[in-house]
Formats: structure tokens, C-alpha cells, sequence
């Protein structure tokens, strides 16, 4: 059932993107969530930096989907890490590794950590 809860969660931050909207992106992340994005150089440290990434990000209409999920829970903490591919609006996709560290606040589970990456190897 647990796994299902944080499998869930990627599928509500990749409803988000779709909204093209990056303050719907932002508030998936605690207010001190980390970001550390596969397509920009700058670490994001708060909604207001995340949602920022997320501008040129969201224009290039990407779709995200879990090739591989890897999903531990520790008390208060969960994380999901693994393998996913985004498509795009112009046809073009590209794969990545991830890392989502979620917490639970009392109320809703939070992205407190987001580490995205492009695949190494070609």
C-alpha cells in the first residue's frame, strides 16, 4: 500500500508539469525543498528558484514516465530513485536518473530532496 502512496506521488508531480503551470510544480515541494535539476547548473534551495527552473523547463512540454522504481520508506521519509524518461513537444526525449526524497508533514507528503540527471552513457 506504501508503495503505491509514493509511486502516486510521482504520477501528482507529473500531472503538474502538464499543467504547464511552475507554481504547480512548486508547491509539491517543501518551502525548503531542494532541487537539483538535470537541465540547469544551479541548485534551487526554495519554491521561489524551483518554480524558476521550471519555466523553461515546462515550455518544452515534457511528459514524464517511471522506467524503474526504487522505493524505500523510513518513518517520516520516503524515497523513490530510479530510472525516468521525459518526452517532449518537438518529439525529442531523453532519459534521467532520479532521486525523490519525500516527507510526511502530518497532513500530505512533501518533496524535500530532487536530485534529476541525464544519463551518463550514451
Amino acid at each position: 500500500m506504501m508503495n503505491n502512496e509514493i509511486m502516486a506521488l510521482f504520477d501528482d508531480w507529473n500531472n503538474a508539469l502538464q499543467t504547464g503551470n511552475p507554481e504547480n510544480v512548486a508547491a509539491l515541494y517543501e518551502t525548503n525543498g531542494i532541487l537539483l535539476p538535470t537541465l540547469s547548473n544551479k541548485v534551487r534551495h526554495n519554491h521561489e528558484e524551483v518554480a524558476d527552473y521550471f519555466v523553461n523547463f515546462l515550455a518544452k512540454g515534457p511528459v514524464g514516465k517511471i522506467d524503474e522504481a526504487n522505493i524505500r520508506t523510513f518513518g517520516q521519509i520516503a524515497i523513490n530513485s530510479g530510472i525516468y524518461t521525459f518526452t517532449f513537444k518537438d518529439g525529442t526525449a531523453v532519459q534521467g536518473r532520479f532521486t525523490f526524497v519525500y516527507r510526511w508533514n502530518g497532513e500530505e507528503w512533501k518533496i524535500i530532496e530532487h536530485h534529476s540527471s541525464q544519463m551518463p552513457e550514451k
